[in-house]
């Protein structure tokens, strides 16, 4: 393997596989800095051989996540709003070049605020389909991950309450956060208020709970609650912990 492994090779090459295994068509990585690739973009494909962000496929039906997550608010909330934020990344992009280009940086803070918040919205959520999967095949946590959650919550419910809590509470639109720290070598839990705000620097993120109304509103009304009760029913553990076990390699 080359030693020169950027980050635009690594997301032409990697894409994330089905419940049970962690990447397909991607020779295992053995280094220190090509691990921590891996945990911070093991999603499907973000982008494009050049660069260009681009909407991922479903790694399911649209229906699989029935009854918790229903086709419609599936085909909206993906072919609808993630798609706009893979537009919004590559138009804030796009604009940035074009003020490099002619030396013009006159809108460089609102094309800047536009790059987190759509950049971030497109990773956030194509995070999220991974994180999802059919009831039957949800499973649990590996025993390497239930052992840390036990160490750094105290146990699995009390883990559970949290992540919860923080998602419900989250204020307006965002996302609870389940996350890594390298740093701390410890797990948390982060509350996102829209895509970008109130994270934590150097978080890997494990598992997100998307909260905005248009991930629940079709079937949940404002019953937000409800909604991210249901979701644990159909978190894909398989997906967690593989994103757990590379994070890791950070540390």
């Amino acid at each position: 393997m080359p030693n020169a492994f950027s980050r635009r090779d690594f997301l032409k090459s990697a894409s994330l596989a089905s419940a049970g295994t962690v990447l397909a068509g991607v020779p295992l990585l053995h280094t220190k800095a090509e691990g921590a690739l891996r945990a911070l973009y093991l999603y499907e494909q973000i982008t494009d051989s050049n660069g260009k962000y681009v909407l991922p496929e479903l790694p399911y039906p649209k229906d699989a996540l029935e009854p918790v997550i229903d086709k419609t608010t599936v085909e909206l909330h993906h072919g609808k709003h993630h798609a706009a934020y893979v537009a919004g990344a590559n138009k804030a992009e796009a604009e940035l070049q074009k003020a490099r280009d002619s030396s013009d940086f006159s809108m460089v803070k609102h094309w800047s605020r536009e790059l987190a918040f759509h950049g971030s919205g497109h990773i956030l959520h194509s995070i999220y389909w991974t994180n999802l999967t059919s009831s039957a095949k949800s499973g649990k946590p590996s025993s390497d991950l239930a052992k840390a959650i036990e160490t750094d919550f105290g146990s699995y419910d009390k883990f559970k309450m949290q992540l919860a809590n923080a998602s419900i509470a989250v204020e307006a639109s965002g996302w609870g956060v389940f996350a890594y720290q390298p740093f701390a070598k410890r797990l948390t839990i982060l509350q996102c208020e829209k895509h970008q705000d109130l994270t934590t620097w150097g978080a890997v993120p494990l598992l997100v709970i998307d909260v905005w109304e248009h991930a629940y509103y079709l079937k949940y009304q404002n019953r937000r609650a409800d909604y991210v009760n249901a979701i644990f029913s159909i978190i894909n553990w398989d997906n967690v912990s593989a994103r757990y076990e590379l994070a890791r390699k950070l540390a």
